[in-house]
């Protein structure tokens, strides 16, 4: 493209006999040139994803998944894949999505060894926290975790994997500068497991800074490993969540968004993991200034569902999940999606809410696409015209 442009400054030096219509050619060419750029995406050639359930695509599943044996059944899996994939939902996830924007195959789970790992590798666990289990044991939610591969034991997994990647120090800095890290999403497990045993919104909220300083660290040593272009999501919107909804519902009217339904102080909590976040971020991106830190606004992304869900094509809307036991929100404790007594709506694309935790294919397919093209990036993964 560069040679392109010699030849057509070339041919317009010949053809233009005035200097300053000269310049103001080159300068015009010169502008389309550079907005050329700009409208041109990165051409990652590989991805790499860490994070918990909403990113993985079967770690869980392939470690023995105990605590939640119901991923290796249908229906998850019913809508893309016809079969489950250890995808917690009904078909694709965010990354699935990012992945074949970019015309990379699907990520490959980081335990099915054997897999070739040349365009990139999923980390994520499904249950995975930000915070070491140590840290959760002492303030006693520990007995809770699904697993104990938090975000820390994810980075070492891929330390593992890098001598199969790159074997130089030039060979490594080459790939990773087409390499896309994905630092999430996670923290909601931390979160989850300490409102599930009963703590205050108060107890929850003095261990956040631990949180988005567990997601800044391991985005740091991501960079410190090579990494250059980094997106690092933010928490989804918790008070939209059948889960969150069933089980901390209330009485009191106020206590829930008039334009949505969904509970109030839980969606202010999103917002405020996402704010320390965004603050751990920007001084990160102060420090290193040759690396590109994106964050990801999965709750602006995710929020238009709750408020206008047939505009999404969700004609069951926002809140209630497809698959569950019934209840004002069709999530049951008792009889959670794929055990016994829950059953499956005929059209998932019509929900956003998949399980009453997780959300369908089609909801995480608006979101990825929220990701690419809208302005949920900062700055945006898909480089746009000015």
């Amino acid at each position: 493209m560069g040679r392109a442009l010699v030849q057509l400054v070339t041919v317009s030096f010949t053809a233009s006999p005035s200097p300053m219509n000269q310049l103001t050619l080159i300068l015009a060419l010169l502008s389309s040139y550079i907005s050329l750029i700009q409208s041109t995406p990165l051409n990652y050639t590989s991805v790499f994803s860490f994070g918990d359930s909403l990113a993985d695509t079967g770690n869980l599943l392939l470690s023995g998944a105990l605590p939640f044996p119901s991923i290796g059944h249908l229906p998850y899996g019913i809508t893309f894949f016809r079969h489950p994939t250890g995808r917690c939902s009904d078909g694709r996830l965010i990354v699935d999505f990012i992945a074949e924007a970019f015309g990379l195959p699907m990520l490959p789970p980081y335990l099915a060894r054997g897999a070739d790992f040349r365009h990139g590798a999923n980390f994520a666990v499904g249950g995975a926290t930000a915070l070491d289990p140590e840290f959760l044991q002492e303030i006693g939610v520990g007995e809770l975790l699904w697993t104990n591969n938090s975000l820390s034991a994810q980075l070492r997994w891929f330390e593992e994997l890098l001598p199969l990647l790159c074997n130089t120090t030039k060979d490594c800095r080459d790939y990773f500068s087409a390499s896309l890290f994905l630092v999430g999403e996670i923290g909601g497990n931390d979160y989850n497991y300490g409102f599930s045993v009963g703590k205050s919104m108060e107890e929850i909220r003095s261990y956040v800074p631990n949180v988005t300083g567990a997601i800044a660290t391991a985005t740091e040593r991501l960079i410190n490993n090579g990494a250059i272009h980094l997106m690092v999501p933010g928490n989804l919107p918790f008070g939209c969540s059948s889960v969150y909804l069933t089980l901390f519902g209330s009485v009191r009217k106020a206590d829930y968004d008039r334009r949505n339904g969904c509970l109030k102080k839980f969606n202010s909590f999103a917002k405020y993991h996402n704010a320390l976040l965004r603050r751990a971020l920007a001084r990160l991106q102060r420090k290193y200034q040759r690396a590109r830190i994106i964050y990801a606004d999965y709750y602006g992304a995710a929020i238009p569902f709750s408020h206008a869900p047939k505009h999404f094509g969700f004609t069951h809307g926002a809140l209630t999940s497809c698959c569950g036991g019934g209840g004002p929100y069709n999530f049951n404790p008792a009889a959670r999606c794929g055990h016994q007594g829950s059953s499956v709506c005929s059209d998932p694309s019509s929900y956003a809410n998949w399980d009453g935790v997780h959300l369908t294919e089609a909801a995480y397919r608006s979101i990825a696409t929220n990701l690419l093209h809208g302005p949920y990036t900062h700055p945006p993964l898909m480089k746009q015209n000015s």
